[in-house]
């Protein structure tokens, strides 16, 4: 055990943020501490951190461990540049080597006792350095900061300049390096493109350390903890295995606590009426049995109504109307800031009912191409087309399509005059803003709570084609999931930019990455766009890579081009494709287990436990004679397969 959290209470005013909250921290364990917003995580992290002090309860951490805590927010000040800044985690390691060097120089024109104190001291400096890795510090220093994103170029910026994304990326950068025995982060993937973010995920899984992590990327949890604690109701219930596995788990509790309290509520009822009919009666005998009957339901230790009865946020996207087959026609597009090209000849074209996500490294230009096709940014070049009866709807991540003047039932009154105030205060109660919040002005708003609003905007515009710009940022796990089902429930287009990779999985039909100023297409979700990307270089892959790219990049008239492909056997033949990828991997995956079997059948028939037991030596050699006739089988297939794609 590294941490030990134990019936910690803590209330601001009369709200009970966290009641009786018990769990522990294991040494190398990686856990996800997971709940709603306003669940109360931070606080805990800063409980924990002893920034905060709980009302009841403990918190022990384990005797010399180090704790180091990443917040969502950093304050990371002064004249140092990144690099420096950095840098600065390996001083004293530094300082070893730079002490090293200066011995060694010295025992050159050194003598006697002075020279025997100077060889001593350089053992000792020499083997500490090695102990503290030294001769790898730099290579790390260097490695960490590539794998957060940060290339040379950013190097020597100051800290002074730097966004508040860099900052926290900054930050990480310094916690990863001084290795603590117990790192707590809180959405430490917030500000990392994809790529940094897959870092990360191998950075934490092969850590020695412990990890305790707050993060609604429940892609990354997935990748990385095992095991989840989710803060609900002001408590903590503990689930082992990663979010998926807790997202199974907690589904059949919530079953059961709706199938509980259900029944709990229908026997109230039935006790209820029977009162009712027994006083209706007025009779002295009657009467008292149904007084009998209230002390028995005052006695009654009633269920609390499951959380997702309260879930709250009700989204339905509903198109107004049916649009064209072409939905979105882009043709050679290209934009440059400055002298920083960002794309050109991007040739694109969507189709009705397809679910479109936008990827790429930050800084590629994703945001830019969704407001040229607004029309919030004017490219240099190039053109984007509507088709027939395109109606448009845009979620802004900047979240600045409001009138900051505005409370949110004006905002919602003016953007759409015809409804009436009851229907104004229905909206909003759906999304979450009851009684008085109706009333609060934009400006006041959180960003989760601009994001509601946003999504609720959406809902009412009834567009055919929604352009949304991180739509999953500020939102909970639980608003994920609800506009996952909204989109996948959604007979509209959908074209969005998300770092969200489980949002992308779910929702996606085909995912697109702007990547060295072009786009590249790929049919599927999020897997499947890895798993082509990660066999490409296979020879079966090598055909439909091609066309897919030159499909979205050959000229300016690759959208008439495209159009001329029969949809449906195009589709057909990428099914046929990921069909033939995945048998491939399955003989491969066949492979590599009878291989490996057949390698421990081989060690244990040597063993002296078995080599004379005839009974046993019979049996690993009818199991060794199968596993050869099932190994030639699917090296012959895969061979057929693979030579012949």
């Amino acid at each position: 055990m590294i941490l030990s959290v134990s019936n910690i209470d803590k209330s601001f005013g009369d709200a009970a943020v966290l009641t009786g909250v018990c769990f522990l921290v294991n040494e190398h364990e990686k856990v996800a501490l997971i709940g709603r917003n306003g669940a109360g995580k931070s606080t805990l992290f800063k409980i924990i951190m002893g920034e905060l002090s709980a009302d009841t309860g403990t918190v022990t951490v384990s005797r010399d461990a180090h704790i180091g805590y990443l917040s969502q927010h950093q304050d990371i000040t002064g004249d140092r540049t990144v690099f420096e800044e950095v840098h600065s985690v390996k001083d004293r390691v530094f300082a070893m080597e730079a002490r090293m060097r200066l011995l060694e120089e010295n025992m050159k024109h050194a003598e006697g006792d002075a020279l025997d104190a100077m060889y001593r001291e350089y053992n000792a400096v020499s083997h500490e350095f090695e102990q503290a890795g030294g001769y790898a510090a730099e290579s790390e220093v260097v490695g960490v900061l590539r794998g957060l994103g940060f290339d040379e170029s950013n190097w020597d910026k100051r800290a002074s300049v730097l966004s508040g994304g860099q900052k926290t990326r900054v930050a990480l950068a310094k916690l990863l390096l001084e290795a603590p025995d117990l790192l707590l982060l809180d959405e430490p993937t917030n500000h990392l493109d994809l790529n940094s973010v897959a870092w990360l995920e191998t950075f934490l899984s092969n850590y020695k350390g412990a990890v305790l992590i707050v993060s609604h990327d429940r892609y990354f949890l997935n990748k990385i903890v095992t095991k989840v604690v989710e803060l609900e109701r002001t408590k903590a219930m503990v689930f082992p295995g990663n979010y998926d596995e807790f997202a199974a788990k907690k589904a059949m509790i919530r079953d059961a606590e709706r199938k509980a309290y259900e029944k709990q509520q229908a026997e109230i009822h039935h006790q209820e009426e029977v009162i009712a009919k027994l006083r209706s009666f007025g009779r002295e005998k009657q009467i008292k049995r149904a007084e009998s009957r209230v002390k028995m339901l005052e006695k009654i230790d009633r269920l609390e109504k499951p959380a997702e009865e309260e879930s709250g946020m009700v989204l339905k996207l509903t198109p107004h109307m049916e649009s064209g087959n072409d939905v979105l026609i882009i043709s050679d597009l290209a934009k440059s800031y400055n002298a920083q090209k960002l794309f050109e000849h991007i040739n694109l074209l969507i189709r009705k009912g397809e679910k479109v996500a936008l990827l790429g490294d930050n800084g590629t230009g994703k945001t830019t191409l969704l407001k040229i096709v607004r029309g919030l940014v004017q490219p240099d070049a190039g053109t984007v087309r509507f088709g027939a009866k395109v109606y448009v709807g845009y979620y802004d991540q900047e979240q600045q399509n409001f009138n900051e003047q505005n409370n949110l039932f004006e905002e919602i009154s003016d953007a759409y005059p015809g409804m009436s105030n009851t229907e104004i205060r229905n909206t909003l109660a759906a999304f979450c803003f009851t009684g008085d919040e109706a009333f609060q002005p934009i400006s006041s708003l959180s960003g989760g709570e601009r994001g509601r609003l946003s999504l609720a905007k959406l809902m009412l515009g009834e567009a055919n084609l929604l352009l949304l710009d991180e739509p999953t940022n500020h939102l909970d796990i639980l608003g994920r999931e609800i506009l996952e089902d909204a989109i996948n429930a959604y007979t509209g287009t959908v074209f969005y930019v998300s770092h969200d990779r489980y949002f992308v999985n779910k929702t996606a039909t085909r995912v697109l990455e702007l990547t060295r100023s072009t786009i590249l297409s790929y049919d599927g979700n999020y897997d499947d766009y890895l798993a082509f990307k990660e066999r490409k270089e296979a020879a079966v892959f090598g055909a439909p890579l091609t066309e897919n790219t030159a499909a979205v990049n050959k000229s300016s008239s690759a959208p008439e081009t495209e159009s001329k492909l029969d949809w449906k056997e195009q589709k057909e033949a990428q099914a046929q494709q990921r069909k033939l990828a995945n048998r491939i991997a399955a003989l491969e995956k066949t492979i590599e287990e009878c291989e490996s079997r057949i390698a421990e059948i081989d060690e244990l028939m040597v063993s002296p436990e078995i080599c004379t037991n005839s009974l046993r030596l019979s049996e690993l050699t009818a199991e060794k004679e199968a596993l050869d006739e099932k190994l030639l089988e699917a090296m012959t297939e895969w061979e057929e397969l693979t030579s012949t794609n």
